[in-house]
């Protein structure tokens, strides 16, 4: 449009000048305006403008003022990136000639044309883009009044089943794609709808996942983003981010993700990296630890706030794949190439190995502890008459390897169940914050969900959970609830009926979950 209209602009102008138009007004910076504007709402076959031509036919209301349409500064803003843009376009006669026209004396050198030059474009697509959010939102809103309209009590509760009990289910709520690579890993911001994703492609991403939509890319490493995590000391959460490039950073979210630190020490690449939960280590309520698992076959406890590497733990044989450490900091579990699963207590002077996990039978690729919630269904698994104290952090995990099994160990390392039913590797795992299952990713595209309370028989299966390899997998953290008290003064955690009694009531459990593939795209499952 712009370059139809420049190229007769300077002949129209001219011709203007020379009396050959009957009516100025044709020409007036306003009309043109106007038309600029709004050529795609006059269409009628009494009222047709030709923009190529310059020929107008029709009347024009007179009564349409282009200063109800935009404002002085907009008006002028316009013309500027008009003239910007002729000038870009290599039109310079026909910007020196609107300019005229327009009666604009700015100087229109290099740092302004740069200045106003993008502003057309941008004006464009953010319209495009915001038409396309308007029609998803109306198909969205139409879907879910289909759905009102034809509810049951049946549907309703379903829909809004107890979150103890909620699995993920096709199709995903949103399918993010940004990324030009791979994705290594997901994370979830602990408070806000947040979601961060790793990449192959160096960076990372974050995403507003209620939403569907990308915030802001970071770039900072100069290899593979292997492993991603939210955490810090409480009120002051920060994005920790480990790769091959050899090093750990640290971005804070609060200060548009910029890099607070970079932590150096390890001597191959990264595998992964977790914050460790305040009270661990020797440094009670200060949430300021990090723990990280590396090829070089160590594992590494960093002090956030300096930077230091506090404590170096070396037992595994080969290259450390996952870590994973406890809700109170005490522990850590790690997985390897060494075939192995390791339990190890942080909490001592000089940490060291508390278990070694060994029946697999290939490499060890993830590892989960399990939470206390999973207590009851785990022992039952165990043999156990009784579950071992809620307080206790350690009593059950997982571990899934290459092998294509999933083992649940107890805490004398044993090894009480062995999982069977992927078909390639074993890339990822999750306990259900309820307890009752146990979720699964693998290279052959499949999340299965495993029912602990059924002996750990695979209840469901998503075939098309993602279309290649499945490289990652999280559940979003629950919110915690202040207890509330009734008018007893009682706490109203304490007095809930007891059929529901063991279950984290001051916990308010998301169910949201992130999955990353190797075919580039993110995919959230939620409620």
């Amino acid at each position: 449009l712009c370059l139809s209209f420049s190229r007769d602009l300077s002949e129209k102008i001219n011709a203007d000048r020379r009396g050959t138009v009957a009516h100025r007004g044709r020409h007036d910076p306003a009309f043109l305006e106007y038309l600029l504007a709004h050529q795609s709402k006059i269409r009628s076959p009494n009222k047709t403008f030709n923009f190529t031509s310059g020929v107008v036919s029709g009347r024009f209301l007179p009564s349409i003022k282009m200063s109800q349409i935009l404002t002085p500064r907009q008006a002028e803003e316009l013309h500027k990136a008009i003239i910007a843009y002729l000038f870009s376009s290599n039109l310079p006669k026909a910007a020196a000639a609107l300019r005229e026209e327009l009666q604009i004396g700015e100087s229109f050198d290099a740092a302004t044309c740069k200045k106003y030059e993008g502003l057309l474009e941008k004006k464009w697509t953010s319209v495009v883009r915001l038409q396309k959010k308007i029609m998803a939102l109306e198909s969205q809103n139409a879907s879910l009044q289909s759905e009102l309209d034809n509810a049951t009590p049946t549907s309703l509760s379903q829909r809004n089943q107890d979150p103890f009990n909620w699995l993920p289910r096709s199709p995903a709520r949103h399918t993010l794609e940004s990324h030009r690579d791979s994705i290594t890993c997901v994370a979830f911001h602990p408070v806000f709808s947040t979601l961060a994703s790793g990449s192959e492609d160096c960076t990372i991403k974050i995403w507003d996942w209620e939403l569907g939509e990308l915030e802001r890319t970071i770039k900072g490493h100069t290899k593979t983003v292997t492993d991603i995590d939210f955490g810090g000391p409480r009120g002051a959460t920060l994005l920790a981010s480990s790769s091959n490039d050899l090093t750990i950073k640290l971005w804070d979210p609060s200060d548009d993700y910029k890099n607070i630190r970079t932590l150096p020490g390890h001597d191959h690449s990264i595998s992964a990296v977790r914050f460790i939960s305040s009270g661990a280590a020797g440094a009670p309520g200060s949430g300021n630890l990090l723990v990280s698992a590396s090829r070089d076959k160590t594992l590494r406890i960093w002090d956030v706030s300096t930077g230091y590497c506090v404590k170096t733990l070396r037992g595994h044989t080969g290259w450390v794949r996952d870590v994973c450490p406890s809700p109170d900091g005490r522990f850590l579990l790690s997985a390897g190439d060494d075939y192995t699963g390791r339990l190890w207590d942080i909490s001592l002077a000089k940490p060291d190995v508390k278990l070694t996990l060994i029946h697999h039978e290939h490499v060890v690729t993830c590892c989960t502890l399990a939470p206390p919630t999973a207590y009851a269904h785990l022992a039952q698994l165990a043999g156990l008459k009784k579950p071992p104290p809620t307080t206790d952090m350690a009593e059950f995990m997982a571990t899934g390897s290459r092998d294509k099994t999933i083992c649940l160990w107890d805490a004398r390392g044993n090894c009480i169940k062995i999982l069977t039913g992927h078909d390639n590797w074993v890339r990822a795992l999750v306990f259900h914050p309820g307890g009752k299952y146990l979720l699964s990713v693998s290279d052959d595209k499949t999340l299965r969900c495993w029912d602990l309370a059924q002996e750990g028989k695979c209840v469901k299966v998503l075939e098309d959970a993602h279309s290649r390899f499945v490289s990652c997998l999280r559940w979003a953290p629950g919110v915690v609830r202040e207890a509330t008290t009734n008018d007893d003064g009682q706490n109203n955690i304490s007095a809930i009926p007891s059929k529901i009694a063991g279950k984290p009531h001051n916990i308010q459990i998301r169910c949201v979950i992130a999955t990353g593939c190797v075919d580039q795209k993110v995919r959230v499952f939620a409620n």
